[in-house]
């Protein structure tokens, strides 16, 4: 079946199960405007292209899939930056699609032709430019595996005018990603996991630093195992709320610089952090200095540039959270919650 580029990617969004997108029209994607009105996607009209980036971004966090934006080429693609790097920042697995000008006028300074795939590179976890037909549908698919595997982030496709008007065979299957494997790595060695295992144990005081990293992996139910089962207390990232109900008796509610006195008390007291799905952020932290001096830690965390980043651990297992504490938990000991004086008489707690 051969198709314009434009109506290429339309499909090729459909099939990846897409039904909204936002965006805002111009001249370097008006092809892919002009195939939207016989496709199945429903596209929202944004006033500005930031409020795309930002409306996909919210998408993505409330529906728990890709969000999708779109903008023209130029000051329409560069608008979209701020809304790039919140998701990078926040870990959202967002798709923007730019317009871009024909592949003949690439590096020509064209009107508005801008880099916008060099502009983006240090914000986005991955980004193309697209310049023939045949390369869009594989190209999208590509985008969306990059955008939602591991640590979720943004990825952009800037496809020049030509090749979306240009016409090409649409072969969904034949356009399969083709990435490059990945690297087989030990996320971590079995001493790792023998020391978390013996810090959680032993330790009288723990805290878990519970950050959004447990729901992107949709580690709720093992989380909340976990946590009854070590009968840890859980205080929480401003992206990690939600993770633990708020009205549990484990929950001490917010940490860091916006969040409750009472809980960075206990972080500040605590003798083991186990922090899960976090990156130790300094609004989180403060002085790194004076940070949580007495306590051992444990990070949890999918993203191996995070460990050691900003606070040095004693024990890092690299993976899915809730792959991680899915083999955690049957080494825990079981703490029973009467005999835990560091939740009943403390100055922290909440109702006290």
């Amino acid at each position: 079946m051969k198709l314009t580029g434009a109506q290429i990617l339309c499909e090729s969004l459909t099939n990846l199960g897409v039904r909204d997108i936002f965006g805002y029209p111009g001249g370097a994607i008006l092809p892919v405007y002009d195939a939207l009105g016989s496709s199945k996607l429903h596209h929202v009209l944004v006033r500005h292209e930031q409020g795309a980036t930002h409306m996909a971004d919210g998408y993505a966090r409330a529906s728990g899939g890709v969000g999708v934006a779109m903008a023209t080429s130029g000051p329409g693609a560069t608008n979209m930056v701020t809304g790039i790097a919140t998701a990078m920042l926040d870990s959202s697995p967002v798709v923007c699609i730019t317009g871009q000008v024909s592949s003949k006028l690439l590096g020509s300074d064209a009107f508005q032709e801008i880099d916008i795939t060099g502009i983006t590179m240090p914000i986005t976890k991955h980004n193309v430019i697209v310049t023939r037909a045949e390369d869009i549908a594989r190209a999208i698919r590509e985008a969306f595996l990059i955008a939602n595997s591991g640590r979720p982030g943004p990825v952009l496709v800037d496809i020049t005018k030509d090749a979306q008007q240009a016409t090409a065979e649409f072969d969904w299957n034949a356009a399969a990603p083709k990435l490059p494997p990945k690297r087989v790595r030990v996320s971590y060695d079995q001493a790792e996991f023998d020391r978390a295992v013996e810090l959680l144990n032993s330790s009288k005081r723990p805290v878990i630093l519970a950050g959004r990293g447990i729901m992107l992996s949709g580690a709720m139910r093992v989380f909340d195992k976990f946590v009854r089962t070590a009968n840890i207390p859980v205080a929480m990232t401003l992206l990690g709320i939600g993770c633990f109900p708020a009205s549990d008796p484990l929950n001490l509610g917010m940490m860091g610089m916006h969040g409750e006195a009472w809980v960075n008390t206990a972080i500040q007291e605590a003798d083991l952090l186990i922090a899960i799905g976090m990156r130790f952020d300094d609004r989180v932290t403060g002085d790194l200095r004076t940070y949580a001096k007495n306590a051992r830690k444990i990070h949890i965390e999918v993203d191996r540039s995070e460990i050691n980043k900003n606070v040095p651990v004693d024990s890092a297992l690299i993976g899915d959270a809730g792959e991680t504490l899915a083999k955690l938990l049957p080494a825990v000991n079981v703490r029973e919650q009467k005999a835990d004086l560091w939740m009943s008489t403390h100055v922290f707690c909440s109702d006290s």
